[in-house]
This record gives structure tokens, sequence and C-alpha cells, in this order.
């Protein structure tokens, strides 16, 4: 199973990204997909996360102006950020909990990080 993250890049303060990570490889179910982001010096920290059944939860950062979906066809998560500042410039890694087999836990896989950088 792999998980691979898109969409990193520069942006002004008040603009928008939108990120997307895929999982792939051999899958029986996704139970939560997720994204943390790790800035310099900081520890990693949860942004948002969203369950197979579409409930989300935010970081208090987050809230109001991110938006995590997931399209459980294509076992992609998906983050819309808007109004970003520079406070959220970090390397944004996405994660998610994926059983390749019915009746086994799920395991915990980890994307690449993607940049994410927000000009002042």
């Amino acid at each position: 199973v792999q998980l691979q993250a898109f969409g990193g890049g520069l942006v002004q303060a008040g603009g928008s990204l939108r990120l997307s990570c895929a999982a792939s490889g051999t899958i029986f179910s996704i139970p939560s997909m997720g994204w943390y982001r790790q800035a310099p010096g900081k520890q990693r920290e949860l942004v948002a996360s969203i369950l197979s059944s579409g409930s989300a939860n935010y970081a208090d950062s987050a809230k109001g102006r991110f938006t995590i979906s997931r399209d459980n066809a294509k076992n992609t998560v998906y983050l819309q950020m808007n109004s970003l500042t520079p406070e959220d410039t970090a390397v944004y890694h996405c994660n998610a909990r994926i059983a390749w087999r019915p009746g086994i836990r799920p395991d915990n896989y980890w994307g690449q990080g993607t940049q994410v950088t927000v000009s002042s």
C-alpha cells in the first residue's frame, strides 16, 4: 500500500490550495484518512481527518478555512485550504488507516510530505 500526495506549492497570504492524496495497492477498507502538518521546529499536528462515513474532524486552526473530503471509490482524500496565512506554512503529510483484507486491524500509513509555503 502506498499513499501519494499532490498539490503543495507557494501561495500568497489569503490564497487557496488543494491537496490530494491517493492510496494504491491491495486495499479492502480505509476507515480513516487525514492530513497532518509539521512546521520547522514544531511537532507534527493533526489538521483534519475524515472517516469513511464522511464524518470529519478539524483542528481549531483549520475550522472555517479548510475542508477535508474523500472519494471512497478512488481511495483519495482532499484538503481544500482557503484564506491561507504564513502560519499555515509547513510540510503536509497525508495519513490513512488501511486494511488490506477483511478481518484484520487496519495499519497506519503515511504519504510523502508536500510543502505548503504561504508568503506574506
